[in-house]
């Protein structure tokens, strides 16, 4: 889980009015693009190539919710 302080000065690298983003698991989403960026060994990777589309990510949780693997 990433600390709260930490999150709160975090941003989207992709927009231009950097919104801010939310924990989803092992992911943290941009509230406005919805792109998605992994959380690796605790380390937030916000490089925007490492960002997931919304599609994908949601793709892979729904997976793993229902036991699917993907």
């Amino acid at each position: 889980m990433i600390d709260e302080t930490l999150l709160s000065v975090l941003a989207c690298p992709r927009c231009d009015d950097r919104p801010p983003l939310r924990q989803e698991g092992d992911l943290l989403v941009c509230t406005k693009c919805e792109h998605a960026y992994p959380i690796e060994e605790g380390i937030p990777n916000l490089l925007p190539d490492a960002a997931l589309p919304p599609s994908r990510w949601k793709q892979e949780e729904t997976g793993k919710s229902d036991g699917r693997e993907s």
